[in-house]
């Protein structure tokens, strides 16, 4: 057996075992290695801290079936150790982690359900559109209107594939009919179908673009594992646009991990006594988000950020960087 086709089984295991945002089992991995973490958690001698963030009832047969389950629908498990993992966004989420791990530490691996390659998708043009399931019309209209005309100029669209305002923005894309034109990270196994309403529209995802997640086939939605995945769309796009979020809305997690990795916080203002754009009110009354009424603000955005620059020393794991 390779040392890649062992580090993605440990990983694989690890992601059983644990949350696999864990900022605490992240650190580990990258103190020991993915294979000589997985064994002393399977065998319950990892450090205290680590035993305390898994679960008793891992083992090894579940993640060679999530294994099995990814081949079957054309899926892979990207890790660190292939070429195909895009670094810089690893050390950025190591950077938010070291400095509050309730955000999560960075990917043990990617589930990918699409040809493009995780490295090209995270390094192209891109933005994150996010907001509220509970959507209304206007919400619905805009989202689809800001993701149609990105995707016609070439950039991709990134949201969570829930209803209201992704599941608008996912459309909006695949209107255009372009490669790649929208991709979607969800808070659950990429074998799940969730939310069910939407498993026609994944599909068309995952053949046009890519759908993609954190946990491992046949781990089910669960409320945290929507703020953590906020997190993932907002390291892996150039920008993330708010439209429609309430007070106390996950996409407003996603705007505070954004402005935390220096990314642009873009949010669409509403009508001023609609509660469903008080929280993106509240993101441009504070400064943290930048008020934008159509696509060309945000390509304008986009345009002006400078390229992000990442230490290679930080972005490559240590239990990858030691290797040659």
């Amino acid at each position: 057996m390779s040392s890649s086709t062992d580090a993605r089984r440990a990983r694989a295991f690890l992601q059983h075992a644990a949350e696999p945002t864990s900022p605490v089992l992240a650190r580990y991995v990258a103190e020991v290695g993915p294979v000589e973490a997985a064994h002393h958690v399977s065998e319950r001698t990892a450090p205290a801290d680590v035993l305390t963030e898994t679960r008793l009832g891992a083992n090894w047969m579940r993640a060679e079936a999530g294994l099995r389950t990814a081949a079957e629908l054309g899926a892979r498990f990207v890790i660190p150790e292939d070429d195909e993992w895009p670094a810089g966004i690893v050390g950025g989420l190591r950077t938010l982690a070291a400095d509050d791990d309730t955000l999560g530490g960075p990917p043990l691996g990617v589930w990918v359900h699409g040809e493009p390659r995780l490295n090209d998708l995270a390094s192209a043009r891109s933005v994150a559109i996010v907001g509220a399931r509970a959507a209304t019309q206007y919400g619905e209209h805009h989202a689809a209107e800001f993701a149609y005309a990105l995707a016609s100029r070439d950039v991709a669209v990134w949201s969570g594939a829930a209803y209201g305002i992704d599941g608008a923005a996912h459309r909006g894309a695949l209107a255009t009919d372009r490669p790649a034109c929208t991709l979607a990270v969800l808070a659950c196994g990429i074998d799940c179908g969730y939310p069910a309403g939407h498993v026609g529209l994944l599909k068309q995802i995952a053949a046009s673009g890519a759908v993609v997640s954190e946990y491992p086939p046949g781990m089910p939605p669960a409320r945290h594992r929507f703020l953590q995945r906020h997190r993932l769309l907002a390291a892996i796009t150039r920008a993330t646009v708010v439209i429609e979020a309430g007070q106390r809305s996950g996409a407003r997690h996603a705007a505070r991990v954004a402005d935390k990795l220096g990314r642009p916080v873009l949010a669409v203002p509403g009508p001023v006594s609609s509660a469903a754009s008080a929280g993106c009110h509240r993101l441009i009354q504070d400064g943290t988000a930048r008020l934008v009424t159509s696509a060309d603000d945000v390509i304008a955005v986009i345009e002006d950020s400078e390229e992000l620059e990442v230490d290679p020393e930080a972005a490559v794991p240590a239990d990858v960087a030691g290797r040659s």
